[in-house]
């Protein structure tokens, strides 16, 4: 039998006549076949990729600001003080014969009754300017809810008083002598907030091949994990991710405001009997319970500008806790607004020496600074710093809506109800579920039979992440959230 070699035969050997490179007898690593690796030459390789973005995660926020808890409940229930003395923002004074008037009082929402007692003494001032005021002497208190006064007036009441809607507060009382006791006593009471956790998924899954698969290409993230394989490299930015969703979940919570619709199998078997309910997060916290200042002006010059919204932030802080310390996390246009207002209040920052900001003779040789990461304004310390996540692109640098945070430094005190007393916390804490068998703060877990895991016939592996925690954000009144105008 005779031998057929393969292909045509006899074999032709076609010689190339001049020193060129062909297709024919060089391999080309840029056909389909090659795989569109390379040229047809090996190239010149850097085997490192190029970091671009910097470090491109964005978690710590709340490491600064906060702590962990852990919790065993689905919700999270937290009681904190009302205000000492007694005040309403919305009554009507009106008279009734000489020098007596009665005073209609509105109750905010959740008071069951008026707190002010016969003997009580007030002082009322408009609400329109604040500059008209009156003391009364309150004589009778009437009506189902006790928010009807009657009261007569020590001196003469100006016509502002009567003329719109009015605030007052109780400044002490007086009786006369061989007169009873005050009549009712008052009970103080609490203002209880609660949250729930969520539950936070992810997962990162490859072949048993991609897994044994070497690549040309160094791999590094942000956590040290490097090496050629480059599943590491996407498990890696997985968990990195994962781990920025953790806080970025607890910063844009919202809770779920609407009937729960029906969830079809994408949930899992179960997903159609389980009800979504949300968390609330820091914004929604500020917007629902804490100070929202719009439009935050740039530099404009003393008594102006960003100095006066500045100061209307003051203001409003007397009226709330009076923190002295507070923390400033800034988008970057708003870190130059406030850079900006503090050296608008230099006496030379209009003049040729605008750079001179200390008591230091500027000289052209000198390295400035022009940034403050901290100033002092009235009784009050602030921090300031930017933060990555308003000004990331892929994040809320996307939007202009959030421009700031202002939050408390310190600590809070708080009635815990499951330890039924006091504790100290920090404004701003996470709570995560767990006990003595669970631990759901970070949870991560291989399945499959690639990886060193046999827990199924699939030739894969998957890296499993779940958290179930939620944000506490206590004292959200002396938060102070900034946003666009």
């Amino acid at each position: 039998m005779a031998l057929v070699p393969g292909g045509s035969f006899p074999a032709k050997i076609v010689p190339a006549q001049n020193r060129v490179v062909v297709q024919d007898n060089y391999i080309d690593f840029n056909s389909v076949a090659g795989g569109q690796w390379a040229q047809q030459y090996l190239p010149e390789l850097y085997e490192q990729e190029v970091e671009r973005y910097g470090n491109r995660t964005l978690g710590g926020f709340l490491r600064m600001v906060g702590a962990e808890m852990p919790m065993t409940s689905d919700q999270v229930v937290w009681s904190e003080q009302n205000r000492l003395h007694i005040a309403y923002n919305d009554a009507t004074v009106t008279a009734v014969a000489a020098n007596q008037y009665t005073v209609a009082i509105t109750l905010p929402s959740g008071a069951n009754q008026g707190a002010v007692r016969v003997g009580a003494t007030i002082l009322v001032s408009d609400n329109a300017t604040g500059l008209s005021t009156a003391k009364f002497l309150v004589t009778d208190v009437t009506g189902g809810t006790l928010n009807s006064l009657k009261v007569e007036c020590y001196q003469t009441v100006p016509a502002a008083i009567t003329a719109g809607k009015c605030s007052l507060f109780v400044y002490g009382s007086e009786f006369p002598k061989g007169s009873e006791g005050m009549n009712g006593a008052i009970e103080p009471a609490l203002s209880t907030f609660t949250n729930s956790p969520i539950i936070i998924k992810d997962n990162y899954e490859l072949s048993g091949s991609d897994a044994a698969q070497i690549g040309w290409i160094e791999v590094a993230t942000e956590d040290g994990t490097s090496g050629y394989l480059w599943y590491l490299k996407a498990e890696s930015e997985t968990r990195l991710r994962y781990e920025d969703y953790l806080e970025m979940a607890m910063v844009e919570g919202e809770l779920w405001s609407h009937a729960n619709t029906a969830f079809g199998s994408e949930f899992g078997p179960q997903g159609a009997t389980q009800n979504i309910k949300g968390t609330e997060g820091l914004f929604a916290a500020i917007e629902s319970r804490g100070n929202v200042f719009s439009g935050f002006a740039g530099a404009a010059g003393p008594g102006s500008g960003a100095i006066a919204d500045f100061d209307e932030i003051l203001k409003n802080l007397d009226k709330q806790g009076a923190i002295e310390e507070n923390m400033l996390f800034l988008s970057r246009q708003t870190a130059l607004d406030f850079d900006d207002m503090i050296a608008a209040m230099n006496g030379s920052y209009a003049s040729s020496a605008a750079a001179s900001y200390g008591l230091f003779d500027n000289e052209k040789e000198m390295a400035l600074n022009f940034g403050f990461s901290g100033f002092r304004r009235g009784s009050y310390d602030f921090y300031k710093t930017d933060w990555k996540y308003l000004n990331d692109a892929s994040t809320r640098g996307l939007s202009k809506q959030i421009d700031g945070v202002m939050i408390p430094a310190g600590t809070s005190t708080v009635y815990d109800q499951m330890l039924g007393s006091n504790i100290r916390r920090p404004f701003l804490h996470v709570r995560y579920r767990a006990s003595e068998t669970e631990d759901r703060r970070f949870k991560a877990w291989i399945t499959g039979s690639v990886g060193g895991a046999y827990t199924s016939d699939l030739d894969t592996m998957r890296v499993n992440f779940l958290s179930e925690r939620c944000l506490v954000t206590q004292a959200a009144n002396n938060f102070v959230l900034f946003k666009g105008a």
